[in-house]
């Protein structure tokens, strides 16, 4: 006698969670390599450059979508990059597998990769400068930073400028002045400045630990009227004028051929 009269068939047994693990194992370390390349990227901090904004063993999440999309680092943004060469010293990079493994996926920060962390001051276009006992100042605006250290002068412990800031670069100081070896120190090397193209990302969470979650919004001083370098206020009246010439050259040469036109009146055809 057949075991299943009704011609239905025997409903599957559901595999294990044991055999579905390495399954849903692996699912997950694509997805977070997927992540940690295209839209966010744990860092650990490893200084105290950025207090109290940032303290040491804090784990920051940056932001590494937008610059896929052209956006570059603005004033204000806490950023993450690479050494331009020779910001930070030669240092051991042996590790173990697991940790390589997991720096590969994006759980722990790579002994190889070499990232600082600042705020951006002043990018292309710009004028930054400090003088001892001043504010540092952007494009002749003095910028209030309630962000620094406590107890920590603008820039006593290194005056600069005034510096014009290159297209394509920017101007980075940490917020912990006294304690941050930042573009004030590495004038000899491109004149302090960080290629924009070594930009990471922004730090836009602090992530790790959670009594110290946080977001990393952009100061209101960087917002104040007149900041913006006077090449870019230009822009928008440059791209206008541009736009109107041609349109200007077509209206002229439109009016010039319909009054050819009238002048030559019909032409017949002859056989």
């Amino acid at each position: 006698m057949p075991e299943n009269p009704g011609g239905h068939a025997k409903p599957k047994k559901p595999r294990s969670f044991w055999k579905e693990l390495p399954l849903l194992v692996g699912i997950a370390l694509v997805l977070a390599l997927v992540i940690k390349t295209f839209l966010l990227q744990a860092f650990s901090i490893p200084s105290n450059s950025m207090q109290d904004t940032l303290q040491i063993g804090d784990r920051v999440l940056v932001d590494k979508l937008t610059p896929w999309f052209g956006s570059e680092p603005e004033r204000g943004e806490v950023v993450v990059f690479h050494d331009p060469g020779g910001w930070l010293p030669e240092q051991n990079t042996e590790q173990n597998f697991v940790q390589t493994a997991f720096s590969f996926i994006g759980l722990m920060p790579s002994a190889d990769e070499k990232d600082l962390i600042k705020r951006v001051i002043g990018v292309g276009g710009d004028t930054v400068e400090c003088k001892k006992g001043g504010p540092v100042e952007v494009n002749g605006k003095p910028l209030d930073e309630p962000y620094l250290y406590p107890g920590n002068a603008p820039c006593d412990d290194k005056p600069f400028g005034p510096i014009e800031v290159p297209d394509g670069k920017m101007w980075v100081m940490g917020d912990h002045r006294e304690d941050s070896l930042d573009s004030r120190y590495h004038t000899k090397t491109d004149n302090g400045m960080v290629p924009v193209d070594k930009a990471v990302g922004r730090a836009v969470v602090v992530a790790w630990p959670l009594d110290r979650w946080s977001t990393l919004p952009v100061p209101d001083t960087f917002d104040q009227d007149g900041l913006a370098a006077k090449a870019a206020s230009a822009t928008p009246a440059a791209l206008g004028l541009a736009g109107a010439i041609p349109l200007v050259m077509w209206r002229r040469r439109r009016r010039h051929a319909q009054a050819a036109g009238e002048t030559a009146g019909p032409v017949s055809i002859k056989g």
